[in-house]
Formats: structure tokens, sequence, C-alpha cells
């Protein structure tokens, strides 16, 4: 089987429906390595820009895929549809966001402590 064989063409579509980093992939590719390539070609001028590989998740399949893993190992279906395309979501969840809502939840926490004094 020729190496081009193996390949997998995806496409990956953003929050507002626009599709980016459409290109044929090896099943060797680390979901890192797509993130990566992600952040590279964000469109401008979009509300929720990524900074960073970690800021986003990648969905297949209705599972989030692991940075360490590659396309092989997810079971992307590589080879699986002649002709296809392969479309996966990503979601871009900013740190700064995450440090927002761990703090909301430690406020809440100190707000919802409560004392009872018998006389």
């Amino acid at each position: 089987m020729a190496e081009g064989d193996n390949l997998v063409e995806l496409k990956f579509r953003i929050y507002d429906g626009t599709d980016i980093g459409h290109g044929t992939y090896a099943p060797t590719t680390t979901v890192t390595a797509l993130k990566q390539r992600l952040v590279a070609e964000w469109p401008q001028g979009k509300s929720s820009v990524p900074k960073s590989a970690n800021d986003m998740k990648l969905i297949h399949a209705g599972k989030v895929l692991e940075n360490g893993k590659t396309l092989g190992d997810c079971k992307v279906h590589v080879g699986g549809l002649p002709g296809g395309v392969i479309t996966m979501h990503v979601v871009v969840q900013p740190a700064l966001a995450k440090q927002k809502t761990d703090k909301k939840l430690e406020d809440g926490k100190k707000l919802n402590k409560c004392s009872c004094t018998i006389l």
C-alpha cells in the first residue's frame, strides 16, 4: 500500500461555522501538531482567538482528542471515507476563562459558609 493511501483529509470547524485547516494529514500526525497549525492559521477578527494549542480542544466523533496521541491512536477513520472529508470541531477555551471560573467557584465557597448560634 502506498503512503498516500493512508492519508486522511480533515477540516476543522470553529464556533461560528467557519472551516479552517483543510488539508491531508498522515495517521502519525499528533493532535498537538494539528492544534499548533490551527493556531497559526486562525482567522483574524474572531471574538475568540486561541493564544496556544492548550487553549483549544479538538472533538471527533463525540470525543475530545488528547494532545499526545496521533490520529491513528484516536481512531480517526484513516482511509474509511474514499474521497470524503472528515470534519472535526474546535472549541476555544482560553486559560483566562478557566481561571475566572475557578475563582468564581472559590468565591462561591466562601459565601456559602454559615454558622448558627444558640443563646
